[in-house]
């Protein structure tokens, strides 16, 4: 029996997870713009300790070793078909989009790993910085240079009236305090005019009229959908008025029985987070099984029910704040579960790969 074709487009938490697990049972062909998965959870502590990369960027080819690798953007698709930049075109029965959000990155391993190595030169040689965006990245990042670097300056500009506004205001209030214990200063109900900072000014003016005085900045806010390019294809209409696609319960597209959405693009009313998106993954790995190998098995596909507003948010190498269903709690204990090893061995495990990286 020829195997059936099922094209993933994106190469993100959920795209690799799912060709990773997929690949031994279709024809599996992966199309993402870069050469390698990245591990975006741990991503902060590679700023300041590059050799974190080394571990989180993962070429493709380590993990998905038999299906077909296409490095390009997908631009176009028909209802049997995916074009490509580049201009392959690509078959499929089955077809996923896993395009997450779009963030302009480099191609190759080693020009991602070189952008850390600067990135924590750039930290290491200013004795101030400013990050703009108190979200979970800007927090995060604060964390990371507040605890491995306490002599720093380390401020923070965030437009909404509390940090980390995708949770609950006691993680806020609570995170709010711990950063403020690290000296690190954090301006509310404000933005930046980046435009009146120039190479070589070290002066920041936000909205406000305040100066800030940095060595160094960090822009730290969200990142936009990657739908865009849908809105060029015959699924125009599947998108909700934010851009994300509008999916069942199976994780299809509706109304469309070949055709998934996984990981942040979807419309699932939960945090958007990794763990979620693997979870996406892993259901839709499942399905696609069942599918594939036919004999009218589609009432036995498993369904997706959108999870709790849960949340674990790192505060450097050993305390985080987590929100959980009944507590919101700061301290080691949430520390013990995220914040030492960031996910990565696990994550790395689940790729079927080593937890670290043999040294050559």
């Amino acid at each position: 029996m020829v195997d059936k074709k099922v094209v993933i487009v994106g190469g993100g938490v959920a795209g690799a997870i799912l060709a990773k697990n997929l690949q031994h049972q279709a024809n599996v062909t992966l199309i993402d713009p870069k050469e390698y998965f990245e591990i975006p959870w741990a991503n902060l502590r590679a700023l300041v300790e590059p050799s974190v990369a080394e571990r989180i960027v993962i070429n493709h080819r380590e993990y998905f070793t038999k299906g077909d690798l296409v490095t390009s953007s997908a631009v176009n698709i028909s209802e049997t078909e995916v074009f490509t930049e580049d201009g392959t075109q690509i078959a499929y029965d089955y077809l996923v989009i896993a395009t997450g959000h779009k963030e302009p990155i480099p191609k190759t391993r080693t020009e991602r790993i070189d952008q850390y190595k600067e990135g924590n030169e750039k930290i290491k040689s200013a004795s101030s910085v400013l990050i703009v965006g108190g979200g979970p990245t800007g927090v995060e990042l604060a964390a990371e240079i507040a605890v491995d670097f306490p002599d720093k300056k380390v401020t923070i500009v965030h437009k909404g009236s509390r940090l980390l506004e995708y949770i609950g205001p006691k993680a806020s209030s609570k995170t709010l305090k711990w950063l403020k214990s690290k000296k690190v200063d954090v301006k509310l109900e404000q933005s930046v005019e980046l435009d009146s900072h120039r190479d070589g000014n070290k002066t920041y003016l936000t909205s406000l009229g305040e100066t800030i005085e940095a060595d160094a900045h960090f822009l730290s806010i969200g990142k936009p959908l990657g739908s865009a390019w849908l809105r060029e294809t015959f699924l125009k209409d599947d998108l909700d008025a934010g851009g994300r696609v509008k999916v069942d319960e199976y994780l299809r597209v509706k109304g469309r029985d070949n055709i998934f959405a996984i990981g942040d693009i979807t419309d699932v009313q939960e945090i958007k987070q990794g763990v979620y998106a693997q979870a996406h993954a892993l259901l839709v790995a499942k399905n696609l099984k069942l599918l594939t190998e036919g004999g009218g098995k589609e009432q036995k596909l498993g369904t997706y029910k959108a999870q709790a507003p849960i949340s674990i948010v790192s505060l450097g190498r050993k305390i985080g704040v987590a929100q959980l269903p009944f507590i919101t709690i700061l301290g080691r204990f949430p520390g013990i579960i995220k914040s030492g090893d960031l996910f990565v061995g696990k994550t790395r495990k689940g790729l079927g790969l080593e937890a670290n990286v043999k040294k050559a």
